[in-house]
């Protein structure tokens, strides 16, 4: 299920799932708490619009993905909550 919304101009998604490549992902730390950091672009996007989120390393599923791997991404409210490896890395 999608829902999206038109804000400012932009389609945001409100509740859903988009595939999208991973292009880098980094561990970050903020006062002891570690995230991860990715930046990503999403493969229905013709304009490769470069995207980045931060996630608790709670929020992914299965095996921790590598750049270039093929990933699907859950969003709520816009936001990046879930991410999932559904894909090698390209070569």
């Amino acid at each position: 299920m999608l829902a999206r919304a038109a804000v400012s101009g932009h389609d945001t998604m409100l509740k859903g799932s988009r595939d999208a490549i991973l292009k880098q992902i980094q561990p970050v730390s903020v006062h002891g708490q570690v995230s991860l950091e990715i930046v990503f672009t999403h493969v229905d996007d013709a304009e490769g619009q470069v995207h980045a989120a931060r996630l608790g390393r709670e929020a992914i599923v299965g095996p921790e993905p590598e750049a270039g791997d093929l990933v699907r991404l859950e969003y709520l409210v816009g936001v990046v909550v879930q991410m999932r490896r559904i894909g090698p890395a390209r070569a």
